[in-house]
């Protein structure tokens, strides 16, 4: 029993980052002012003007919704229009169009992991504070605790990689994730999504990543003082830390 504890508890913590992680990106990636914002930051209307596509605000708020319709759907194939002289055109080539497949995948992989964390998660910390009347809350808030603490060893390790060197990072993420250059195919996706964009979608979820451990493992270390004051040292040990 105390090795299933164990177990139990240490999955918990391995959770808890990839918990934020993925809702983070879930939320990113449903989020349509993050992308109209950053259209606007790097001047994409611009850019594609000058590739011979010229678009109004509505029409990139329009392309904006359309990946996050395509992200959320049944749709195998990404296929966005856009008017040109009163004739729609297709915003994306071949190539581009199995990359955003691929894309797909890697967001519907992370759709189920957050789902099974968040499921994981819940059903530890609902057992840990209501089974016998709460003998267990004391390893719940210091399994948040260091959850979230390697949660943000994790963000300061990713913090530094941007820093130090963005490009490389994002172009070893795309050789790892991806089985093809699709990812690299000239055309319209390249202007809508600068390296800057990227830039501030990993920095951005990276810092909300951190406020929500400092969030979770600070209500859990204040609820630990709490506990310290009332009941005395709560350093956790071998006994009391399966309590």
């Amino acid at each position: 029993m105390k090795v299933l504890t164990i177990i139990a508890r240490s999955l918990f913590i391995i959770c808890v980052p990839i918990l934020a992680f993925t809702a983070t990106i879930s939320w990113a990636a449903n989020n349509n002012q993050f992308y109209t914002h950053r259209f606007e930051k790097y001047d994409v209307r611009q850019s594609l003007a000058e590739a011979g596509l010229t678009l109004t605000d509505s029409q990139m708020k329009d392309i904006a919704a359309g990946f996050i319709h395509y992200f959320n759907s049944s749709d195998k194939l990404i296929h966005l229009t856009v008017m040109q002289n009163g004739k729609p055109v297709e915003l994306f080539n071949q190539e581009e169009i199995l990359h955003f497949k691929d894309v797909k995948g890697l967001f519907r992989l992370n759709y189920y992991i957050l789902a099974g964390t968040l499921a994981y998660c819940l059903a530890f910390a609902l057992v840990s504070i209501f089974w016998r009347q709460g003998k267990y809350r004391l390893r719940l808030a210091w399994s948040t605790v260091i959850g979230s603490a390697l949660t943000l060893g994790l963000m300061l390790f990713l913090g530094i990689g941007i820093v130090v060197n963005f490009d490389q990072l994002f172009y070893d993420f795309h050789l790892i994730s991806f089985s093809n250059d699709y990812w690299s195919a000239a055309g319209n996706m390249l202007l809508l999504f600068p390296q800057g964009f990227w830039y501030d979608a990993v920095t951005y979820c990276a810092i909300v990543i951190a406020v929500l451990a400092i969030i979770f493992g600070g209500a859990s270390w204040v609820y630990l003082a709490y506990r310290r004051k009332r009941d005395g040292d709560l350093t956790p040990t071998p006994a009391a830390s399966s309590q």
